[in-house]
């Protein structure tokens, strides 16, 4: 054979026939990307073909506006419902004993209730025989302007969350 065997038909044919199967190759993946970005614009404008692309975003957009209006609005909500909660009793210390051994049980209780700063009141009933007596006294930052019995301290500072005396 000569010099020039490259040129032989049958592997001319062969050549060509790779580039075409190379080309059509090329020409598949374009397609099935472009089919791809097809089906998520078409999921984008949710089904409408009569909106555009423009037209999606800018309701986007103002969705997305709406919605951090709407977070904001909660945000303060929360915000002034936890300064709120911060006077709300939330704090509690129960204590019961027997205030007189001639009644025999724990029928007597002191009861403190407090919120965040500590403030509230310590209610103290005691229980006897022949009668019962109820007692309020106000706290403030944990203690009271009244003395305290050695019961009602423990229910302080139990509400206070400390550990009883």
């Amino acid at each position: 054979m000569d010099g020039l065997s490259f040129l032989d038909p049958v592997a001319l044919a062969l050549t060509a026939l790779g580039i075409c199967v190379l080309a059509l190759l090329v020409l598949l993946i374009v397609m099935v990307r472009q089919s791809r970005l097809i089906n998520r614009y078409r999921h984008l404008l949710q089904g409408d073909s009569t909106r555009n692309l423009d037209e999606v975003l800018r309701d986007q957009a103002a969705d997305l506006a709406a919605l951090k209006g709407a977070v904001s609005g909660v945000e303060r909500r929360i915000e002034e419902l936890a300064r709120a909660s911060e006077t709300h009793a939330q704090r509690m210390g129960v204590i019961r004993f027997n205030a007189f051994p001639d009644a025999g049980s724990d029928l007597s209780f002191a009861i403190a209730l407090l919120d965040a700063h500590n403030n509230g009141f310590v209610i103290s009933s005691l229980y006897g025989r022949n009668e019962s007596r109820t007692y309020a006294k106000p706290i403030r930052a944990g203690t009271s302007t009244y003395a305290l019995s050695e019961e009602e301290k423990a229910a302080l500072s139990q509400a206070m969350g400390k550990t009883a005396q």
